[in-house]
């Protein structure tokens, strides 16, 4: 499950909550290149003694025509190794994001980077978070509108980020005691 450490829309303390009202039994906090949302919620988690919170990640990696996102499962999230490769990829999205604002600056599209990083609201921006930054002003009629005219890979006010190779995810999260799983293999 992804947090507001990264592009969910809940709070770590709400997933598990919400999980714990659901009748859950087993979830596992995997934000996007941060593991930022762990803590908040394992210690959130103490209060519901049937929910088990298993603490993992998701890297986003490149291959050749795109991407893919490598799980971690039961890593060790304090693992300075894989906490410094991830400091560098949060980095490469923020970079990304302001490149991705001024080029929709010069399409006509005036956001604020500070509203971007409030939205995000955690380490990680993503493509989202301009997303519905598009969205509040008016430019667009919904966050697919935003991906599919401007910031998908081939969109206009698209920029390239850091990523690491998918065997290099895979290394990170077994140095970090992990689990590593193909996330979404078929898209």
């Amino acid at each position: 499950l992804h947090t507001t450490a990264s592009d969910g829309r809940l709070s770590p303390a709400e997933v598990v909550r919400t999980s714990a009202k659901h009748g859950l039994t087993v979830i596992a906090i995997t934000d996007h290149d941060t593991v930022q949302g762990i803590a908040p919620a394992l210690e959130a988690a103490a209060a519901f003694p049937e929910l088990k919170v298993i603490p993992g990640v998701e890297i986003n990696t490149d291959v050749p025509y795109g991407e893919s996102h490598v799980l971690g499962y039961f890593i060790d999230y304090a693992d300075r190794q894989l906490n410094d490769a991830l400091e560098v990829l949060r980095l490469s999205r923020r970079r990304r994001a302001q490149g991705m604002i001024g080029r929709l600056d010069g399409l006509g599209i005036h956001l604020e980077w500070q509203r971007v990083q409030e939205l995000a609201g955690g380490d990680t921006i993503g493509r989202p978070h301009i997303a519905q930054a598009m969205l509040e002003k008016g430019y667009i009629s919904s966050i697919k509108e935003a991906f599919t005219r401007y910031i998908s890979r081939d969109g206009p006010a698209y920029v390239e980020r850091e990523k690491i190779t998918p065997a290099a995810a895979v290394e990170l999260i077994l140095q970090a005691k992990g689990l590593p799983v193909l996330a979404h293999p078929f898209t």
